[in-house]
């Protein structure tokens, strides 16, 4: 089991108005941990005299607040909208876009006021009819390591499992499944195990879950009547990657070729931002960020980033096609990019 015992835990004083948050208080007042406390919103007790140390201490910190701004960002491709329910991640995983949105302090955030944020989910809901609206809970996070004291996740599942026109989805690398595998989810949420090869997960992904422990907690989500999909991402065109990648398809395959399963494949890719945080943090890493052999290309939110080179997506595109539908129908694979 791997569950978030942070190091400290940050209080938003307007938080503990909240019975979630009066919850995660009760929760950690037993623990081993530093209760502190923000009356302003503004975190400033996490230590650290490097960017190296501050990055590590927000590793190990928990912030407990409030979302204020009730307007969701669009989520494409994955869905209509994100649903705030968590900003940051506990696992350290050294390609991680979060390194260019949260900067020198990746703490894990999360938002008590989770009625407030169903209730405005409802709203967009209403918006679309008669169409259906799709919220992704993990666009800025990993919300399974921090579940057992916010049950923010669980309120989420059953929520939508009542609503007509509302569907949810999240992807995770963690595997503490358990508690969701009873939740009366009527299929309206789908869940996504983030996977990779083992070397990988070895050498970028700290402190998360190994291969075969995510597709074994994917095969109790969907023995438990959920939607399942599994995101390989970020692929990286290594040598002998066909042959690692491959070996990933198979082990899908051969576990849940009767199942509806779906794909989601992201190339790897970086910013200037993210390369200079990631060198701060791990300037030993080997992660490959040579922005002179990539192609600079602007996405979805305004800023630039460095992409695989046009003759390579391709070879990428047609060889992740060839070998899903070797189990799977085509329509398994939502997108490759």
């Amino acid at each position: 089991m791997i569950l978030f015992q942070p190091k400290r835990v940050i209080f938003e004083n307007a938080a503990l108005e909240y019975k979630t948050g009066k919850k995660i208080m009760e929760y950690f007042k037993h623990k081993d941990v530093e209760l502190l406390f923000s009356k302003s919103g503004r975190i400033t007790q996490i230590p650290g005299n490097t960017a190296s140390e501050m990055y590590f201490e927000s590793k190990n910190t928990l912030v407990v607040g409030i979302r204020k701004s009730y307007e969701f960002q669009s989520c494409k491709p994955s869905a209509h909208y994100q649903l705030p329910l968590v900003s940051g991640c506990m696992g350290m995983c050294e390609y991680c876009y979060l390194n260019t949105r949260m900067g020198k302090k990746p703490y894990t955030k999360v938002y008590v006021n989770i009625d407030e944020i169903l209730n405005r989910a409802d709203k967009y809901i209403e918006e679309k009819l008669p169409g259906i609206t799709v919220f992704e809970g993990a666009a800025t996070s990993d919300p399974i390591p921090v579940e057992p004291y916010t049950g923010n996740l669980s309120k989420c599942i059953i929520h939508f499992g009542k609503s007509k026109n509302g569907y949810f989805k999240f992807v995770t690398k963690f595997t503490d499944v358990d508690n969701l595998l009873s939740l009366n989810h009527n299929g309206k949420t789908t869940v996504r195990f983030s996977i990779n090869t083992d070397k990988i997960i070895s050498e970028f992904e700290h402190g998360t879950p190994k291969l075969k422990d995510r597709i074994n907690a994917a095969v109790k989500v969907i023995d438990a009547g959920y939607n399942v999909g599994f995101i390989i991402a970020p692929v990286f065109l290594n040598p002998n990657w066909e042959t690692e990648y491959r070996d990933i398809i198979d082990k899908i395959g051969n576990n849940f070729s009767d199942s509806p399963i779906t794909f989601e494949i992201i190339s790897h890719r970086f910013t200037k931002k993210a390369k200079e945080n990631i060198l701060t943090v791990y300037p030993k890493t080997m992660l490959p960020m040579e922005e002179e052999i990539r192609k600079f290309k602007y996405g979805q939110f305004g800023y630039g980033k460095y992409v695989y080179k046009d003759d390579e997506l391709n070879y990428m595109k047609e060889f992740f096609k060839e070998n899903i539908e070797k189990y799977f129908d085509k329509s398994s694979i939502k997108y490759i990019i």
